[in-house]
């Protein structure tokens, strides 16, 4: 092993161990795209070409490789809300948030997921940021009516329906930049107040916290299931 490799960076990482993070987080991003958050922990190790106890070291849960694989988007639609909220033009702050959270959709495919694994229903570490998140949205949403840009019958909820709209155009073609921004678009035009000329039905009951990701509607089976087999590797790796 060389000198280099010995020596510890600012966060106490020495540089091989930086490689093998980096390495596994990059497969986790990849296995994710492709098989959806729920893959087996096994299948991100062989593809970072780790073994399954080194995973685990690293990240003791999958909800720490979720996280942590897309932590930069995450931050990036923090950043995106707070740009927002600053914005004195309340709908373009709007119309930013929604392109920015959109092109995350498209260009990591599985940050959809993620982005919804962000707002655990009983995670009492987590209830505080989730909180924020939709009290600032709201707030958002409040001050582009108020100033007569985004249209008055306009839900919190209807992000939701717009994200998980987006979703599903991204993952049936994914490699169609041109229909996601074209749909993007055609949101962003229908939540205008000028477009507003007849009265919407009632908002849905979705919220960032129950997207369903499966048409099926089986994604907590899927999680279940994923955890189970999960442990069943961990015991035996």
């Amino acid at each position: 092993m060389g000198e280099s490799s010995r020596i510890a960076d600012d966060d106490g990482l020495r540089a091989d161990a930086r490689r093998n993070r980096q390495r596994i987080l990059s497969a986790a991003r990849a296995v994710f795209a492709d098989h959806g958050i729920d893959a087996p922990m096994a299948t991100v190790a062989r593809r970072a070409g780790v073994g399954v106890a080194t995973l685990y070291r690293r990240f003791p849960t999958r909800d720490a490789l979720v996280r942590a694989a897309f932590a930069q988007q995450m931050d990036t639609c923090a950043q995106a809300l707070t740009e927002a909220l600053a914005d004195p033009d309340p709908w373009r702050g709007f119309q930013h948030l929604v392109e920015t959270v959109c092109a995350l959709q498209r260009e990591e495919r599985g940050f959809p997921a993620a982005f919804v694994s962000a707002f655990p229903h009983s995670r009492r570490e987590h209830a505080r940021v989730r909180e924020r998140v939709e009290q600032d949205f709201t707030t958002l949403v409040r001050r582009a009516q108020a100033a007569g840009a985004l249209r008055p019958d306009f839900h919190p909820s209807d992000l939701a329906v717009a994200l998980l709209s987006h979703c599903g155009l991204v993952t049936a073609l994914p490699d169609d930049r041109a229909a996601s921004r074209r749909l993007v678009a055609y949101l962003l035009q229908s939540f205008r107040a000028e477009a507003a000329r007849e009265p919407l039905p009632p908002p849905s009951a979705l919220s960032l916290r129950n997207l369903p990701l499966a048409a099926d509607g089986s994604q907590a089976q899927r999680r279940s299931e994923g955890c189970d087999r999960d442990t069943r590797q961990r015991g035996t790796g």
